[in-house]
């Protein structure tokens, strides 16, 4: 999309009431992404996978979670090469490991592509297709809208053993080192985490913490205890089904309550409330959140898009997401 029609679309996005956000546009765009990069072979790929993406989530709320989260994991591996959509008939591809298990959404994703190839065959890579629709499932929600540059090649590599994600039981030092590895911040970790404002989770991760956090059957003492008492009315010691919030009280709306929940004890797995235990994303959660959040997250979605991306005559442009050529 040229710059001109990024600025049209923000005037008219302006007026809609949703929040928009311009990142440092210099920040990787010598790296073979472009802005425009489809606009002789594909002019309107921006629109068509905004279409679908709009059409199934405005369906179904919770897809905007789940592909918002599909992209992170697809980008912390490997990276930004959607080598996490590959099927594998050995069950040992990326998304066979036990992180990767309950994501979900790759329906979204395969409906987008469909509809390209119908449009422009062999021409918009799925890495693309899906940077694009975690951008556009934001946007539903009424998260920040980021310009998405465009170029990146699919991977034809996918391996479970290689899906080394930040868990959710990770500590602060642990978290911050997954980070940096990747190139990015110990701010990009406080907004990143952001993203738990939106999506549910299960009692199976909850409850470790909240029935037997140090094996003497107690619950993590850092967590408040009105929220301990809540946790374990909704999961029982054997309940590892039900679902749970990530924001307790707003997980349905792209907001900065989340940062009020973890400040209040509230946050639902030990890497969230780590960041309290780190004087940089403590700062982040009390006092600035509030401010710049939407513009953070734009600027850190907008970093994470760069991460080890395949350009030029790197990798392929797949034909179907779940399979190489």
């Amino acid at each position: 999309m040229a710059l001109k029609n990024i600025l049209a679309l923000l005037v008219v996005l302006s007026v809609l009431g949703v929040s928009v956000a311009i990142p440092n546009l210099s920040l990787g765009l010598g790296r073979g992404l472009d802005l425009d990069y489809y606009r002789n072979q594909c002019p309107n790929a921006e629109g068509i996978v905004r279409r679908v993406t709009v059409e199934y989530v405005t369906r179904q709320k919770s897809l905007a979670a789940a592909l918002l989260r599909m992209y992170f994991h697809d980008c912390f591996v490997r990276g930004c090469d959607a080598s996490l959509l590959l099927k594998s008939p050995n069950k040992d591809a990326e998304r066979d490991a036990i992180p990767n298990l309950s994501v979900r959404g790759y329906e979204v994703v395969d409906a987008a592509k469909k509809a390209l190839e119908k449009k422009c065959p062999g021409v918009v890579s799925c890495a693309d297709v899906l940077a694009l629709v975690a951008r556009d499932a934001v946007l539903v929600v009424n998260g920040p809208w980021w310009p998405v540059p465009l170029g990146r090649r699919d991977g034809r590599i996918s391996r479970k053993s290689e899906a080394n994600l930040p868990s959710p039981f990770a500590n602060i030092d642990q978290l911050k080192k997954s980070f940096w590895d990747k190139g990015l911040s110990t701010k990009d970790l406080a907004v990143l985490s952001g993203a738990h404002t939106i999506g549910i989770s299960s009692c199976a991760l909850v409850n470790p913490r909240v029935y037997n956090f140090t094996g003497k059957g107690d619950f993590d003492k850092s967590m408040n205890l009105g929220y301990v008492r809540a946790l374990k009315r909704k999961c029982k010691p054997t309940d590892f089904r039900t679902p749970v919030d990530l924001d307790p009280g707003s997980a349905k709306k792209f907001d900065t309550h989340y940062y009020n929940a973890v400040a209040q004890g509230k946050g639902l797995f030990v890497s969230d409330s780590a960041l309290l235990n780190d004087v940089d994303t403590k700062n982040y959660v009390i006092k600035q959140a509030g401010v710049s959040f939407n513009k953070d997250f734009a600027d850190s979605m907008y970093k994470l898009g760069f991460l080890d991306i395949l350009t030029g005559k790197q990798g392929e442009i797949r034909k179907k997401c779940s399979s190489v050529n």
